[in-house]
């Protein structure tokens, strides 16, 4: 009986995860279907039929009408440098409240993580008036300097959890080899952090990505403008005249985040976990 009970339990809860699974993905999927679609196909009475033919026309006319080749550099130029930023003074910061313990390192690592509490709201005034005197308003810069300051606390609690796998004993053998300490960092402790840095790269990615509030605070220039900005003014001057070509800009925003976090998902899990089962 209580194998039985087993099984239908296992059933019901199969079933019930298909079907979120579903609700989760159609959505997607119909976005996608859709971006193939011409204009004509979207005139018929069943929203959800397949393109009469499969084009990469949206595609093309979105990526060079609408700008969108140049949102995508700029918002990739962001991306990449604010992670490369946040990694390096991630996992160095972490490093030193980890393993180079000293008085105040608790304290420290304490006043880090409550930047995690600071709404994107209340630093918008500060930050606009402080670029518009330095002259970095419509520039890059602007963008990514807020964000790796958001990304840093998150980003160091990750590599502090990471770190504490990491014996003391192994560090003392490699001094007293001949390594220095940033020998040690550097070619012991960072290397073994892979999938805390794979994880620290897809929770800042799906962020930076997707930023609107900096972008559209910061940038006012069209050859400066991110992806989330850029794909507002595009539906707004051609989103009700032109379906396949808006769902072909919302598939172009929403793949690349989505074929990093599948590619890396197993490093991801390992690294949110990291620190989690520490006795």
């Amino acid at each position: 009986m209580k194998m039985k009970l087993s099984s239908y339990s296992k059933a019901i809860f199969a079933i019930i995860s298909v079907a979120l699974l579903v609700i989760q993905i159609y959505p997607l999927i119909w976005v996608f279907i859709s971006s193939f679609k011409a204009p004509t196909d979207f005139s018929g009475n069943n929203p959800l039929s397949l393109p009469s033919r499969f084009s990469f026309e949206n595609y093309l006319n979105v990526w060079n009408k609408g700008n969108l080749g140049t949102y995508f550099s700029n918002s990739l130029i962001v991306a990449v440098t604010t992670i490369v930023l946040v990694i390096l003074f991630s996992a160095m910061a972490a490093f030193v409240i980890e393993k180079m313990r000293f008085k105040w390192s608790k304290t420290v690592l304490f006043l880090f993580l409550c930047g995690i509490m600071i709404p994107i709201q209340v630093v918008l005034i500060p930050l606009f008036i402080i670029y518009n005197k330095t002259g970095i308003i419509n520039t890059l810069t602007s963008l990514i300097l807020p964000q790796v300051g958001f990304a840093l606390p998150i980003s160091i609690y990750l590599f502090v959890s990471f770190y504490k796998y990491i014996s003391n004993e192994i560090m003392e053998a490699a001094v007293m080899d001949g390594c220095g300490i940033y020998q040690v960092f550097w070619r012991m402790i960072f290397p073994l952090s892979r999938n805390t840095i794979v994880t620290v790269v897809i929770m800042n990615l799906i962020f930076i990505w997707n930023e609107f509030i900096f972008a559209n605070t910061f940038i006012h220039d069209m050859k400066s403008r991110t992806i989330p900005v850029g794909l507002m003014d595009y539906i707004g001057q051609y989103g009700l005249t032109d379906w396949g070509a808006t769902f072909a800009a919302i598939s172009i925003t929403t793949i690349p985040t989505m074929l990093v976090y599948f590619i890396f998902n197993k490093s991801v899990i390992s690294g949110m976990t990291a620190g989690a089962t520490k006795g």
